[in-house]
């Protein structure tokens, strides 16, 4: 796979699997108009019918000492922005595309600009005091929470991800990960990969240059 080598800290394999997909030869710069109305249908259908709850993702936050509804996983957020009767914030194909499958699959993604981060990747509790710059947010505090890290420190958790490693109109390169519980086996993550790939493809014209499971 052309990406990141990922693992999972130890303590963290029984609780938490990934799903890592790479892309490349993006062109995020030139909007899809069949895109806005898929993602227009999307919302329709779950404020009509909703996906199955997030509940498994809730207590992988609630067994690493996290309160699920103080600091939200990322999926459930898009849900409940959409069932109030708001969009889904409309950013560049490949992210809107990562907001669409999260809110389906109700699974927590991270999106990366693949030039902006370390080969080498783990998914680790935050120490005391690390924090980084987030995405419209000046700091987002991640000490004792799920966070993906590199060589140069965290870039990105379920709930918030980082400035630094954002993917942009410019990004050519990206990767998505996506956080699901361990004992939900793995058939939804398999299920959310093959789904996001296609759109990704179709709706972003991403190379898929690659897919994973990451679990102990």
């Amino acid at each position: 796979m052309d990406g990141p080598v990922v693992r999972i800290a130890p303590h963290l394999g029984p609780l938490v699997a990934l799903g890592v997909a790479a892309f490349g030869d993006l062109r995020l710069d030139v909007p899809n108009a069949d895109l806005d109305g898929a993602m227009a249908a999307a919302e329709q259908a779950v404020r009509e019918r909703a996906p199955a709850d997030g509940v498994l993702v809730r207590r992988m936050y609630s067994r690493v000492g996290l309160d699920p509804t103080r600091r939200r996983p990322s999926s459930e957020a898009l849900l409940r922005r959409v069932q109030r009767g708001d969009p889904l914030p409309r950013v560049n194909a490949l992210v809107d595309v990562c907001n669409w499958c999260s809110m389906e699959f109700q699974l927590p993604y991270g999106l990366y600009d693949l030039d902006c981060i370390g080969r080498e990747i783990e998914l680790r509790l935050g120490a005391e005091g690390e924090r980084y710059a987030g995405i419209g947010k000046e700091v987002v505090h991640v000490a004792g929470r799920l966070v993906l890290a590199d060589s140069q420190g965290p870039f990105g958790n379920p709930s918030s991800d980082s400035a630094r490693s954002m993917v942009r109109p410019t990004t050519r390169r990206a990767v998505a990960v996506i956080f699901a519980p361990a004992d939900a086996g793995a058939r939804p993550l398999e299920r959310a990969l093959d789904v996001t790939a296609a759109r990704a493809s179709r709706f972003a014209g991403a190379l898929v240059t690659g897919t994973t499971i990451v679990a102990a």
